[in-house]
């Protein structure tokens, strides 16, 4: 008779115990939904990339670069709905911010460039890596917007510096120094 009375006691400890349990997790499930709620309304109001027009002559010269007009579609079309929403447009961005240094015109493929582009590519990169943590930091990633804008402003006047670089013409005679100083056209030494 004891020993029913001491599995009745135990079982019902236990029952009492799995119910505070799950008050317990829905109270916590809840403390989650507000801090997640908070998280997206701090990166839905940073989500703001201010792309400045670029001069009209440099802009005739990269209309034909598809990725950085992809580049620049993807980044102006602001996710809405949910957090997952904002996840899946940095990949996006991460995905097409790689595509620039492959498709770049000629005019443009200069180690300025490439060096503005590694340096977007990084931060648009870390802004994918912190916005897909499990506990996201919200200023952390809206800090990096504001990084990723100063980038990109930087990138286009790199450009317009090159196309302004490029009207300036050469002097008399500069063609030829500029081919001595060439590396590649000198004579191999054969003697050895």
């Amino acid at each position: 008779m004891k020993l029913k009375l001491i599995y009745i006691l135990f079982f019902s400890l236990l029952l009492v115990s799995c119910q505070n349990d799950n008050k317990l997790l829905i109270i916590e499930q809840q403390k989650e939904a507000q801090k997640k709620e908070i998280v997206f309304n701090t990166i839905n109001r940073g989500w703001v990339f201010d792309i400045s027009p670029i001069d009209p002559e440099t802009q005739s010269r990269i209309n034909s670069w598809m990725a950085w007009r992809n580049f620049i579609t993807e980044i102006n079309q602001k996710p809405k709905s949910t957090i997952g929403a904002f996840q899946k447009k940095a990949s996006a961005l991460s995905k097409k911010v790689m595509d620039l240094n492959e498709t770049m015109p000629s005019e443009f493929n200069k180690p300025q460039i490439k060096a503005r582009i590694a340096v977007l590519t990084t931060k648009i990169k870390s802004m994918d890596l912190f916005i897909h943590l499990d506990q996201i930091p919200g200023s952390k990633v809206v800090k990096l917007i504001s990084e990723i804008n100063t980038e990109i402003d930087y990138f286009q006047l790199q450009l317009e510096e090159i196309v302004t670089k490029s009207k300036i013409p050469m002097e008399e005679g500069e063609e030829d120094i500029i081919r001595m100083k060439d590396t590649t056209r000198a004579i191999p030494n054969e003697l050895q």
